[in-house]
C-alpha cells in the first residue's frame, strides 16, 4: 500500500465526513465516518481528479460498481490498482 495513495485518500476522505485525517482509519466504512451517497459522488470525483483516473463507479447502483468502498483500505487498495492498471 502506498503511503502516498493512503495519505491522499484519507485527506479526501476526512475532507468529506468533516474529520481530521488523523481520525480515520483504515478499516473503517464510509457509513462509519457518516458520509451520505452526495460524499461518496464527491469523494470519488475528488479520487478521480487527484490522481487522474476513471473510477468505475456507478453512483445509481453502488452495489453494482466494480469498486470496492466497503472500507477505508479497500477504497485505498482499488485505487492503487487502477494507477497501476493506468501505468501498464
Amino acid at each position: 500500500m502506498s503511503q502516498d495513495v493512503k495519505e491522499k485518500i484519507i485527506e479526501i476522505i476526512a475532507e468529506q465526513a468533516v474529520l481530521d485525517p488523523a481520525d480515520v482509519s483504515l478499516d473503517q466504512s464510509l457509513e462509519d465516518l457518516g458520509i451520505d451517497s452526495l460524499g461518496l459522488v464527491e469523494s470519488i470525483f475528488a479520487i478521480e481528479e487527484t490522481f487522474d483516473i476513471s473510477v468505475p463507479f456507478n453512483a445509481n447502483e453502488p452495489e453494482q460498481s466494480d469498486f470496492d468502498i466497503s472500507s477505508v483500505a479497500a477504497i485505498v487498495s482499488a485505487v492503487e490498482a487502477l494507477i497501476a492498471d493506468q501505468k501498464a
